[in-house]
């Protein structure tokens, strides 16, 4: 059974917008629920860090933006991770036809809203009525009915609320579950240091992880990146509790961290699946029949190993979710319950290095 009060923060997280490219004001709440629960924050760029007696002990990272749009001119209006991530033919980067599809699909006739990004202050509400591809840009353009004042500059986040349903909680999870996750854990006693990221989705977090470590951190540094997990319907999600990961597209992870996650599910009975198999076992099923394999996906454990040229290690812990990439995922009850013990157990079996390179 969850926690009472991680479902009420949950709740509340949920309903404090975090585009991407505009995370300042749910840092800010972040910061407040944090010192709460006694942690010692600091706020960089792109990055909140929050540590407790014992820093070093055990560090976690999770992201914090989430999907939404970006006003780019008078009733125009575009998706905010392709704006961060710079993807347009201006930079001859343009996003694939396939994926600009795929976004129009999820989120037309949704309800949003504006919000300014330093304080979170709301600007008014609209509804998603159409998205096209501008043939001048070859880029995706939504039009929003009622928000024809709204400048330039200004994001517009979906409007969200936690859903409880069959034992399954529901919204727009990615990343905000693992995030209140990261949060509660100061309430039960975590002492180590979590790291909340921006700018994930479109691909530029790893960087602002990095700068800390290479400002702060040792000659060696394990880090455990948590997410969400896609998979294409509950029976293929329900397969496992927790989603663990050797490898994405950029790189493989640490073999000792892998073993020393896997041996902790295993010891504690939490059903546990390796999401990069599972995709290369489907692709095998793709090849057979003559159709296109799929990408191992990009992840920011994968992308900070591949920087940081032995710096930073380590592996992910994911819950499996359904829905992705829309305000209608969903994680089960169980999976959350077994994350948020894992994550106990994780930082009560690693103690604190002797030295530190701060």
């Amino acid at each position: 059974m969850l926690n009472n009060e991680y479902i009420d923060l949950l709740k509340a997280l949920i309903r404090q917008p975090s585009v991407v490219g505009a995370e300042h004001s749910f840092f800010r709440m972040l910061q407040r629920e944090l010192e709460e629960r006694g942690a010692k924050v600091t706020w960089y760029e792109g990055l909140l860090v929050a540590q407790g007696r014992k820093p070093f002990s055990t560090m976690l990272s999770a992201h914090i933006d989430r999907h939404g749009l970006i006003c780019t001119g008078p009733g125009e209006f575009q998706y905010a991770a392709f704006i961060a991530a710079n993807r347009s033919d201006l930079l001859n980067n343009s996003v694939s036809e396939q994926l600009m599809t795929k976004v129009t699909e999820r989120f037309l006739s949704k309800q949003v809203y504006a919000y300014e990004p330093w304080s979170g202050v709301y600007r008014g509400n609209g509804r998603i009525k159409n998205a096209s591809v501008c043939q001048f840009r070859n880029n995706l353009i939504f039009e929003v009915d009622g928000l024809d004042d709204i400048v330039a500059g200004t994001p517009l986040a979906f409007e969200d609320k936690l859903k409880i349903n069959n034992d399954r909680l529901e919204g727009q999870l990615d990343n905000v579950l693992t995030a209140a996750a990261l949060v509660h854990i100061f309430s039960l006693g975590f002492e180590g240091t979590a790291f909340f990221t921006a700018q994930e989705e479109a691909g530029k977090s790893w960087r602002y992880l990095l700068e800390w470590f290479r400002r702060f951190g040792q000659s060696t540094n394990r880090l455990f990146v948590v997410d969400t997990s896609p998979f294409v319907d509950l029976e293929a999600a329900n397969q496992q509790l927790l989603s663990l990961r050797e490898k994405d597209a950029n790189a493989s992870f640490n073999k000792d961290a892998i073993k020393f996650i896997e041996d902790l599910c295993r010891r504690n009975n939490i059903n546990y699946a390796y999401k990069d198999k599972y995709v290369e076992e489907k692709n095998k099923q793709l090849l057979s029949i003559g159709e296109k394999p799929q990408s191992l996906g990009s992840t920011e454990m994968g992308r900070i190993i591949a920087a940081s040229n032995g710096l930073v290690d380590g592996t992910t812990i994911q819950i499996p979710t359904t829905g992705y990439h829309t305000i209608d995922e969903s994680a089960s009850c169980e999976s959350i319950d077994a994350f948020l013990n894992l994550l106990m157990l994780l930082s009560s079996e690693l103690q604190e290095p002797q030295t530190q390179n701060n």
